[in-house]
């Protein structure tokens, strides 16, 4: 094995219905995948786009003046910064 691969040590079983196998066997061949790649990355795009819409915002750009307004006049009580210290504790930019 090159030091590139990955050892694939999890698992994911699931049971369809005939036709739904064949469909994924028709649509991997054509792909030129086997069923097992062409489902994990059909199923990594749509997790990805899944997360993306809840944790993905948005904004036009009048709408994105008019929320960073509304920050700058906001006063940082103990709450809030505590809010904001937690925040950066637990998430990690991309």
């Amino acid at each position: 094995m090159s030091a590139v691969q990955q050892i694939k040590d999890e698992r994911i079983n699931l049971r369809l219905k005939n036709q739904a196998k064949a469909v994924l066997e028709r649509a991997a061949s054509l792909e030129g995948k086997t069923v097992s790649s062409f489902i994990l990355a059909s199923a990594l795009q749509q997790a990805e786009q899944t997360i993306a819409e809840h944790e993905v915002m948005k904004l036009n750009a009048q709408d994105a003046r008019a929320f960073f307004e509304a920050l700058g006049s906001v006063k940082a009580n103990d709450k809030l910064k505590a809010a904001f210290a937690a925040h950066d504790r637990r998430v990690t930019s991309r």
